[in-house]
């Protein structure tokens, strides 16, 4: 057989194709790993679930007084998808002009960690954890012993499992707990965080007062919410549909506008030093980078994951395909009818960006009063 000519332009149609390649080898061995982490006991309660966001069968007051299964069905159902579509770290990020989508999610990340004023002996807690990927990073960053705090076994097990993977079993832990029954004793923790979790809570002056309790004196609690803004107009339909959307498809009781979110972070007890918007921050590597929500957006590009499946064809052909699947039981009975949900979700949460009457980075920071402190 004749060997090619080595010629500089045959070099660079094979590194062309090395470098085309490998992303697709690894979209696949991921694909195929979420497949198999499907299980027809996460994915039969898709219908409870939706139930439970039925305000005619169950309502406001229902979903809040029952929040616990709603949010642990939430996350038996999503967890999967978002490590596969997302990483591990379950959380939006402005991405800047010199960075990619990764080194923008560790960045938002280290920015809150840095309100924490903590140091390598200290010993934090992450309100609402996920899988654990800020905790694991948050560790890496501050050197701090972190205990993470999830209502989801599954997601303990996951994230406990990735801890040890990536070696930093020693300084990570989670925890099944609600962060409405923090499992701690008083003035535990030298710092707090939570990312893009307390939204979860039925009630934010019944989080806020746990986080309270189990800090230290002299403690920071430093926190994304998503939240309503100035901008949205309850009697603007589609901005009422932009917020179903997103309760519906990120498991959330109720969103409440930014001002309750501080009004009772104060009324618990905290000094809050910052509550301000995260996601209208300026600057030339702000304008020249991406919106928080710009990965929720459509694209023709089929490299673009997760904004390909948003555009027109690829939105009407997910749950075609699924379905598929679904038939040829290569994935359980109801995972189209998840993707559904948390595609409508997503648009939901874009649209709320677009418009923007609606922040998943409201940042508030408090600190708990040392009463010995002159």
């Amino acid at each position: 057989m004749e060997i090619p000519e080595m010629t500089p332009a045959n070099v660079v149609v094979a590194l062309a194709c090395v470098m085309v390649a490998r992303p697709i080898l690894a979209g696949l061995k991921q694909t195929v790993v979420f497949f198999a982490s499907l299980t027809g006991r996460q994915q039969s309660r898709i219908e409870k679930y939706n139930d439970m966001h039925s305000d005619e069968t169950t309502g406001l007051d229902g979903r809040n007084e029952d929040y616990t299964t709603l949010v642990d069905s939430y996350y038996d159902l999503a967890t999967d998808f978002y490590e596969w579509g997302w990483g591990s770290s379950f959380h939006f990020a402005t991405r800047f002009s010199f960075e990619d989508f990764r080194q923008s999610i560790l960045r938002h990340e280290y920015y809150l960690a840095g309100k924490l004023k903590v140091s390598p002996e200290s010993h934090i807690l992450d309100c609402g954890c996920g899988i654990g990927g800020p905790a694991r990073n948050i560790h890496r960053f501050t050197g701090a012993k972190v205990t993470a705090v999830t209502l989801n076994q599954a997601q303990v097990n996951r994230g406990n499992a990735l801890c040890r993977k990536e070696g930093v079993a020693g300084g990570v832990q989670l925890v099944q707990a609600d962060f409405m029954k923090l499992p701690f004793p008083d003035n535990h923790f030298d710092g707090v965080f939570a990312i893009e979790s307390t939204c979860h809570a039925p009630d934010r002056i019944g989080v806020y007062k746990e986080i309270l309790r189990v800090l230290k004196p002299g403690g920071t609690f430093a926190c994304y919410e998503w939240c309503l803004t100035d901008e949205y107009d309850a009697q603007d339909a589609a901005h009422r549909k932009i917020k179903k959307d997103i309760e519906v498809g990120d498991g959330l009781p109720d969103i409440v506008h930014t001002s309750v979110c501080t009004a009772a972070l104060k009324k618990v007890g905290f000094e809050v030093s910052e509550a301000r918007d995260v996601a209208l921050d300026e600057g030339l590597h702000i304008e020249d980078g991406a919106p928080w929500y710009k990965p929720l957006t459509p694209s023709w590009n089929p490299f673009d994951w997760p904004r390909f499946q948003f555009n027109p064809v690829m939105f009407r052909l997910m749950p075609v395909i699924l379905g598929f699947f679904e038939l040829i039981r290569v994935v359980p009975k109801g995972t189209t009818n998840t993707q559904v949900m948390l595609q409508a979700g997503g648009i939901g949460c874009a649209g709320g960006g677009l418009t923007g009457c609606f922040t998943p980075m409201w940042l508030m920071v408090g600190t708990k009063k040392d009463k010995g402190r002159k």
